[in-house]
């Protein structure tokens, strides 16, 4: 084993970091004494950002990927060989580097070592329940988690070369271009390979992936149809409103707890998230209907069934992952009408959004400013944003402030 282990080592050393855009985190979860835990879809950009803290440090030898087929055999016995060999070919050093460690039956108990022995630990890791369970075992109150997006319109601007200056944000062709640049960025997603390549087949074999390996096998499901059509129409159908009943009707499945468990299964990829209703009762919240977003719009493009224009939904779904990618816990409102998404903080509504295409219709106008109002006054709120294609405005209405911003634009100010 151990002269497997310095093969596979070595060959993993060298990472080429040339030309990837550097991923923005805070810098303090970076010396901190906790084991920093670095979460996930498949493909996001975690082995990248893992590597540019690596290169940051002056400790960063000890690094292993266990995503590679050479470790099947790879047993938790293993780590204290593992550490064994660090140790012999690099020296004593206390900065450890592990990526997709879920892989690994028991890991954590390792972890845990070395962090008892005071030791600084990064890892990375792609299932949500996995990492979750090991991680609330053994490791509660000693690790920091950064659950890390496909690229943001920022960070896709950095790798097509094209961030804006502030003269670029206001000028005409400035604007045209990157209205441009969104537009394509709606419909590419921010998968870092797809959008330096932008080939289709690599977006079916994530796909492939994250259902066959990381839901069907891992949860040892046997009924692959099934699965396959639930994803499907959640993809065809993203951002709208659902029930575990529903959409156990709506495919031919007999049990709305079935529907549940696939969607808990999936959502623990991170391939998608549940949205929920806002309710101050718990029981009443999770009763209600739910929405259902993806974590990129060229999954939903590359799975879904979208005959029609769906410019409006890709905006919504873009703002979803770009309030989540913000840290914020998010809900959706409806009374009698519907505000896309509020802001919880602490017991409290904080911030209300309404997405929409654009405002020029006047029947869209009502229903996006009654929406964002019927938030407003419920949560006793002064402001609130509509989010629009292109349009930027501010209205005062109902002693309520209403300001419309360019999607673009909201996202490039984070």
């Amino acid at each position: 084993m151990k002269e497997l282990l310095k093969k596979i080592i070595f060959d993993q050393q060298e990472w080429n970091l040339k030309g990837t855009v550097k991923r923005v985190i805070d810098e303090n979860l970076i010396s901190t004494p906790e084991i920093l835990v670095i979460t996930g879809i498949r493909r996001c950009g975690k082995s990248v950002l893992l590597q540019q803290i690596r290169e940051r440090q002056d400790e960063k030898d000890y690094y292993m990927n266990f995503d590679d087929e050479r470790l099947i055999q790879f047993k938790v016995d293993d780590f204290q060989t593992l550490y064994e060999t660090f140790i012999e070919l690099f020296g004593e050093q206390k900065t450890f580097y592990f990526d997709e460690i879920q892989n690994i039956i028991g890991w954590e108990r390792f972890v845990r070592r070395l962090y008892d022995a005071g030791n600084k630990v990064f890892i990375t890791g792609s299932n949500a329940n996995m990492l979750s369970k090991e991680l609330g075992t053994h490791l509660t109150g000693r690790y920091l988690e950064i659950e890390l997006y496909p690229f943001s319109f920022g960070e896709y601007l950095q790798m097509k070369d094209a961030f804006p200056t502030q003269k670029e944000m206001y000028s005409t062709i400035g604007r045209s271009n990157l209205l441009r640049h969104f537009n394509d960025y709606l419909i590419t997603g921010g998968f870092p390979r797809y959008v330096e390549y932008q080939n289709d087949r690599y977006l079916s074999t994530l796909y492939e992936n994250i259902i066959y390996k990381d839901v069907i096998t891992r949860n040892k499901l046997n009924n692959e149809k099934e699965l396959l059509e639930l994803v499907y129409y959640l993809a065809s159908n993203a951002t709208k409103r659902f029930s575990y009943t529903s959409l156990a009707n709506a495919i031919g499945i007999k049990h709305a707890e079935t529907v549940k468990n696939y969607i808990n299964y999936i959502e623990n990829t991170f391939l998608l998230g549940q949205l929920m209703k806002f309710d101050y009762s718990l029981k009443v919240q999770m009763s209600n209907q739910k929405k259902i977003y993806f974590v990129d719009n060229a999954i939903i493009r590359k799975i879904g069934f979208n005959a029609t224009d769906n410019h409006g939904q890709m905006l919504e779904n873009a703002v979803y992952v770009e309030l989540k990618r913000r840290g914020l816990d998010i809900y959706y409102h409806a009374d009698k009408v519907e505000c896309d998404f509020v802001v919880r903080q602490g017991t409290y509504i904080s911030a209300a959004y309404q997405v929409t295409r654009s405002m020029s219709n006047e029947k869209t106008k009502e229903r996006e400013i009654n929406g964002l109002l019927s938030a407003l006054k419920t949560y006793n709120l002064p402001e609130g944003i509509i989010l629009t294609q292109e349009e930027e405005n501010q209205l005062e209405i109902e002693e309520k402030t209403i300001k419309i911003i360019p999607v673009w634009k909201w996202m490039l100010q984070s």
